[in-house]
């Protein structure tokens, strides 16, 4: 499916947030979007799915205007997980799970087994089936944040989006995030469009880059083309230098604010 984003704008009274937006995501592939904070890439994000309605310009699908979609469809279609996320607390990593299959249920049914088929599978893939019958608000950062992945692995999307999934995680769950998400990528097809901080994990898991600058897109290409110590230096007016690993790989890092 090709989600085009297509001259938005998005202002708050009289502050311009983003404007002048114009982008066709690649099919099956990962995009990440980056910026220095108040750029615009969550309110971004949340127009790209509607849950942002108030702005100028059109998103659309396959050539048709979203704004025309039911949320329903659009469920169907896209899993958002944001930053801020809650449930009751004696919610079950399963229960929470089963959430994702609301926008597929009869109103009048009860679990179908595709829906169960999809739960379980959900939990296979972000590694929570040991961890099913374990209440939300017992699990530490990672698990939490591999449970509500679950949830919108569940919804069965085509496109999922991600706002900055990383945060707060420790490295070894920032990694185990990110190979989740590459891995739904690269077995099941499905588009990923991510607000990431990390520079390289944008540069390791990402196919296609944006940088939000100035409330526009400063730049987009892949991330060999916008991740350079040059390009990142002025999308975030820092000072950055380039070294290689071990591995032949080179690695992006801020040293200093310009």
């Amino acid at each position: 499916m090709q989600l085009t984003v297509e001259n938005v704008g998005f202002k708050i009274g009289e502050k311009e947030i983003l404007r002048n937006i114009n982008y066709s995501f690649a099919e099956g592939k990962r995009t990440s979007i980056i910026g220095a904070n108040g750029a615009g890439k969550s309110t971004l994000l949340k127009i790209i799915c509607l849950l942002n309605e108030n702005f100028s310009g059109r998103v659309t699908l396959d050539g048709d205007d979203m704004k025309k979609f039911s949320r329903k469809k659009i469920a169907k279609i896209m899993a958002v997980l944001p930053q801020e996320k809650s449930a009751p607390q004696d919610t079950t990593v399963r229960q929470l799970t089963f959430f994702g299959r609301f926008p597929h249920r009869n109103f009048f049914g009860g679990d179908s087994k595709k829906d169960s088929e999809a739960v379980e599978l959900a939990l296979k893939i972000t590694r929570m089936k040991e961890l099913e019958d374990r209440q939300i608000s017992s699990l530490s950062g990672g698990e939490k944040q591999r449970a509500w992945l679950a949830m919108t692995l569940a919804q069965n999307p085509k496109i999922l989006l991600l706002d900055e999934p990383t945060t707060y995680l420790d490295i070894a769950h920032q990694i185990e995030v990110m190979e989740i998400v590459e891995n739904l990528n690269k077995n099941f097809g499905t588009t990923v469009i991510m607000v990431l901080h990390d520079i390289n994990h944008v540069r390791f898991y990402s196919d296609e880059v944006i940088a939000v600058k100035d409330h526009e897109i400063f730049a987009a290409g892949s991330p060999e083309k916008i991740l350079t110590a040059n390009s990142v230096g002025k999308i975030f007016d820092v000072r950055a230098e380039t070294f290689t690993n071990d591995d032949g790989r080179k690695i992006i890092f801020p040293v200093a604010v310009k």
